[in-house]
């Protein structure tokens, strides 16, 4: 029998290692996909992996149980232990990112609860000067732990010949402003506020080591930065904030634009964009980026949308025979006489221009639908 099997992270009974799942420690507070990315990439990683295995628990999760039982499953005697007792904490924790619970903040108090008007009993939104708020707590804590580090590098005490990088001058080099550092929210406009969300972004890489240095107060000194992983905590981060103001803007997550804000869809229309942007035929997958770039930013006008339309209808009038031959030729007929009959393509006079823009939007869900209805017909066999 394993010493210490009273402790936890012992299976009571066996001394069998095991994940203490039920533990609210264990909740996730990143994105179960990018968990899963993250953590299969650094197990293949070299020499270090454990530090940054640990640096990962820490992110990831809610509370220290994850890293108490990875450190746990690295102090046992392997060779000693029986073939049933052997425990490899990453295989077993991969094998359980599924069912992770996420983390979710917590539900209204008491006292809302019980209000007798149901309007007042709705779960609490963000004022737009909190959102900005708590959008400048955000990047103080990511740059705390070191994802604007890379761009901003603390200078070590021991190097005297350290350069520091002023905030200021790298936003004024992206934005054309000064004295936006120290972040200032109640002097932002919105589209002040958008830009630092957008610049950020792409400032934004997760460091996946970090080395302490007491001496003087020195600090935290990062490296190993992961620019893709790091941008898309960062996305995730932002999204979850804006949604807690009502706002109806996402950080893009693929596509040409991604990283930009853009209008925000329902579940069913994000899934299709990612679908389409899946395509394996390059020269299609550039102009469906590009139509979706143009049609769902956040400035996005009625020429952009009609710009978009035609992009597909494009594409659509390529595979003309495809949807002929495996739809039918009455929905040939439709899709083609839609976009011929009203002022999208051409401009004739005896085509219909005066109509309500949302019909812009219907056409463009449906003619992404059949651009990514024909993508998996020509990738069926023969």
């Amino acid at each position: 029998m394993v010493s210490g099997v009273s402790d936890p992270f012992f299976e009571s009974g066996t001394g069998r290692p095991r994940l203490r799942l039920e533990s609210a420690d264990y909740e996730l507070v990143w994105p179960r996909a990018l968990l899963l990315q993250e953590l299969t990439t650094l197990r293949d990683s070299a020499d270090g992996k454990g530090v940054m295995i640990e640096r990962l628990l820490e992110e990831a999760f809610l509370g220290a149980a994850p890293v108490e039982d990875y450190r746990h499953s690295t102090s046992l005697p392997g060779r000693s232990l029986s073939r049933s007792l052997r425990f490899d904490y990453v295989a077993e924790l991969l094998t359980q990112v599924p069912q992770l619970r996420e983390h979710r903040r917590p539900g209204s108090l008491w006292s809302r609860r019980h209000k007798r008007d149901p309007e007042t009993r709705s779960e609490p939104t963000r004022t737009p000067a909190q959102v900005r708020e708590a959008f400048a707590h955000l990047i103080s804590s990511l740059m705390a732990d070191g994802y604007f580090a890379r761009t901003f590098p603390k200078i070590c005490v021991d190097d005297p010949d350290g350069v520091e990088i002023d905030p200021n001058v790298v936003l004024a080099d992206w934005l054309g402003a000064r004295d936006l550092w120290p972040l200032q929210p109640g002097e932002w406009d919105a589209d002040t506020f958008y830009d630092l969300i957008e610049v950020f972004h792409d400032l934004a890489a997760r460091p996946r080591t970090r080395n302490g240095h007491p001496w003087n107060g020195c600090g935290w000194h990062f490296g190993d930065f992961a620019t893709d992983v790091g941008r898309a905590v960062y996305r995730w981060r932002v999204n979850e904030l804006l949604a807690t103001g009502g706002i109806d803007l996402r950080l893009a997550e693929n596509g040409e634009d991604i990283g930009r804000l853009v209008r925000q869809v329902d579940d069913a229309r994000a899934d299709l964009v990612r679908q389409a942007l899946a395509t394996s035929e390059p020269d299609a997958a550039a102009r469906v980026q590009h139509a979706i770039a143009l049609f769902r930013g956040r400035e996005a006008t009625t020429h952009d949308k009609k710009s978009a339309v035609v992009t597909l209808a494009g594409i659509l009038e390529e595979r003309r025979e495809l949807i002929r031959a495996r739809i039918g030729s009455q929905d040939e007929g439709a899709l083609f006489g839609i976009a011929n009959k009203f002022a999208l393509r051409h401009q004739r006079r005896d085509q219909q221009g005066n109509y309500d823009p949302v019909f812009l939007d219907w056409i463009f869900w449906w003619y992404l639908a059949t651009v990514e209805l024909t993508d998996r017909l020509l990738a069926r066999p023969s």
